[in-house]
């Protein structure tokens, strides 16, 4: 009898031992299989790699900043201009490998991720940090779509001025307002910024990125042909002569704003630890980006140069704030047209990759302070075309994101400086960004010692760049002090 209940029992803990066996095995092949649609944080699983990564750099990094290099380069001239490129981008990508080291939070492979600048900044940093780091970056962002705004008007009023221009034979001086340009422009983003999320465009940064290839390379081309027509390298080792069109501190100004061109042309690193978000694992996360800005930066940095440094043996002291305009209307004119519209095509990507951060932050807090709202969290399904994914458009994305397009549009159409604005966004979004920051935040997650050897470097570093930037953002304010003098608002002609 009592071994029949001992084999009983046993049976019994075999038939128990049997059950939870198969439980843990189904429980594993359900983790097997989640592992396979979402990542260690519940997610979608990430899909990009290091080209989708880098031509989101790239689309980036190339934008209407590369335009005005050429009188960046005139203003510091043929030893400072090209040194001031070279330093930045090193700079750029230093602090850009520290910062990507950033995303996660404590361990690097299975840490907390951060998926945005501020998140990082948070778990590192926190406090009063946060707040000023999104200030910064938030205007930063506002900032570059009104610079985005104003730098597509202008090339779009460049085909209409060409086209009118060989068309009248050249007895029509053909002055163009560029507001209706910027509603177009408006206009376009107002329907692209529709799309939900960051890792839906990466379609259209590669068409952006290939676009800034484009122009970048035509007017390369273009310099190289104007130097052979010139038979000779025009500008001077020092810059743009002091006479009696440029006072010695106006050179001084210039100069300054010089670096703020040069900042604008490498900033990108506002949008990186969002740009990381979107790329898949393994290998490691930083691993790949470290990657994607070593490719990125070195691309841009020979473009930069190239375009910069032929712009100015081509044209001198008088090199244009915009490369592309300073060709005027030389024929083959639709080689020009080609160049301004790759422009256009490119800043419409540009102005999305750069405002998905903002727009993603803002509809974020309106979900977490109001998660009962079904304007905010309802999505209505839309059918694109019949069989076909429907497309999630929500209402209150539609209406925020309408907004904020209009308001930089308006704000664009008050204040077209190009030059002016590209150099106080440079300066304001360079040290605190691209420098301060990714060196505080390395610190801590490395737990480098105060006073240490490296720590000493690091602090160094951060003193030069904003020193530098400073400069060029006083340099850049009175650049627009002295725009000011003859301005009418929402009457500007090119």
């Amino acid at each position: 009898m009592m071994g029949d209940n001992s084999s009983a029992a046993a049976k019994h803990q075999n038939y128990h031992r049997q059950v939870l066996d198969f439980s843990i095995n189904v429980d594993a092949q359900s983790r097997a299989g989640d592992s396979k649609c979402f990542d260690d944080d519940g997610r979608l699983k990430r899909t990009g790699s290091v080209w989708t990564a880098s031509a989101h750099i790239i689309t980036a990094v190339i934008g209407s900043g590369v335009l005005s290099l050429a009188w960046a380069v005139a203003q510091l001239g043929w030893i400072a201009g090209p040194t001031m490129m070279i330093l930045f981008s090193i700079v750029t990508y230093y602090t850009s490998v520290l910062l990507s080291e950033c995303y996660r939070s404590g361990d690097p492979v299975t840490g907390k991720r951060n998926y945005t600048y501020m998140d990082a900044v948070r778990s590192n940093l926190g406090g009063l940090q946060v707040k000023i780091c999104g200030a910064i970056q938030y205007a930063n962002l506002v900032g570059v779509a009104i610079g985005y705004t104003i730098a597509s008007a202008i090339s779009m009023v460049a085909i209409k001025r060409s086209n009118c221009f060989h068309a009248s034979g050249g007895k029509n001086p053909c002055h163009i307002n560029s507001n209706p340009y910027m509603i177009i422009f408006g206009v376009v983003e107002i329907i692209f910024s529709q799309i939900p999320d960051f890792d839906q465009i990466w379609w259209l940064s590669i068409v952006a990125a290939v676009m800034s290839f484009t122009y970048s390379t035509i007017g390369l081309g273009l310099g190289i042909a104007q130097v052979a027509e010139n038979g000779k390298i025009q500008g001077s080792l020092t810059g743009i002569s002091v006479g009696s069109t440029v006072s010695e501190l106006h050179k001084i100004w210039l100069s300054f704003q010089a670096f703020g061109a040069i900042a604008f042309a490498y900033s990108y690193s506002l949008i990186l630890i969002e740009i990381q978000d979107t790329v898949k694992s393994p290998p490691r996360e930083s691993k790949t980006m470290k990657k994607a800005t070593l490719i990125s930066v070195a691309v841009t940095t020979v473009f930069y140069m190239l375009c910069g440094c032929f712009g100015y043996a081509a044209f001198g002291d008088s090199s244009p704030g915009n490369l592309l305009t300073g060709f005027g209307f030389y024929n083959p004119f639709w080689l020009l047209d080609i160049a301004n519209a790759a422009i256009v095509i490119h800043l419409v990507g540009a102005y999305q990759v750069y405002c998905q951060p903002l727009f993603a932050f803002v509809e974020k807090t309106a979900k977490d302070r109001f998660p009962d709202s079904k304007l905010i969290t309802r999505d209505l399904q839309i059918p694109l075309f019949p069989g076909g994914k429907p497309f999630k458009l929500n209402l209150f994305r539609l209406v925020w994101r309408s907004v904020f397009v209009v308001i930089t549009t308006v704000i664009s159409m008050l204040l077209p400086f190009f030059n002016d604005i590209v150099g106080i966004l440079g300066a304001l979004g360079f040290w605190p960004l691209t420098v301060y920051f990714p060196v505080e935040m390395y610190i801590v997650q490395k737990q480098i010692p105060k006073w240490s050897t490296k720590w000493v470097c690091f602090q160094v570093l951060s003193a030069a760049c904003l020193v530098i930037s400073i400069a060029a953002a006083v340099g850049s304010f009175a650049g627009v002090v002295t725009d000011l003098k003859v301005y009418r608002p929402f009457k500007t002609s090119y």
